[in-house]
């Protein structure tokens, strides 16, 4: 009796192992690659000599990513498409492709030297914070191209767009824009540079 509920207490305690090791997807994918072993360090040493370099790039194509080895998971430089490749690509080169650095919150921006906000784009949005940093509630503000000079209303901080994308003319329809006036402001009718 006594042996009888001493097995019965092992049994509860144990966790039953499984007798397969493997999922079936991954066998599936283990069997598809032909071989049954994959040396993962040799499938590396493959994909990186097909990798570009942040020079090399020239076209849409050439983000293109080279694929992981049949059988293998594929890291995030295998499979990056795009822009995320060439962020990556960037960043292992030690280049900050998309320029995140924080904004210059050492000083206030006034009409004469404002804050200066570079944009690939015809329009970029920029959060103030107030100055000194974190002194109101982030308020967004909207610099483009046709009115790159923004001021804070909470603390007066003033931001300036600068664009640094390609060198072609500005469509006035594109993005959905319209074409209208924008309405006028109290800054109209003080001073005219504040526009």
């Amino acid at each position: 009796m006594l042996l009888q509920r001493t097995v019965a207490a092992i049994g509860r305690r144990h966790v039953a192992r499984s007798t397969v090791r493997r999922t079936l997807s991954t066998s599936i994918a283990r069997r598809a690659a032909g071989s049954g072993n994959v040396d993962p360090s040799k499938a590396v040493q493959s994909s990186d000599t097909r990798l570009k370099k942040l020079e090399e790039i020239r076209t849409e194509a050439d983000l293109l990513p080279p694929g992981a080895p049949p059988g293998t998971v594929p890291t995030d430089l295998e499979q990056a498409t795009g822009l995320e490749r060439l962020e990556i690509l960037g960043k292992m080169e030690g280049i900050d492709v998309f320029d995140m650095k924080p904004l210059d919150a050492s000083r206030k921006g006034t009409l004469d030297d404002p804050i200066m906000v570079k944009s690939f784009g015809d329009e970029q949005y920029a959060g103030c914070t107030g100055y000194p940093a974190d002194s109101h509630h982030t308020v967004w503000l909207a610099l483009s191209r046709d009115r790159p000079l923004e001021r804070c209303p909470e603390c007066g901080n003033c931001l300036r767009m600068e664009y640094v994308g390609p060198d072609v003319p500005q469509d006035p329809n594109a993005n959905g824009r319209r074409n209208y006036d924008e309405p006028k402001t109290f800054a109209d009718y003080v001073r005219p540079e504040y526009q």
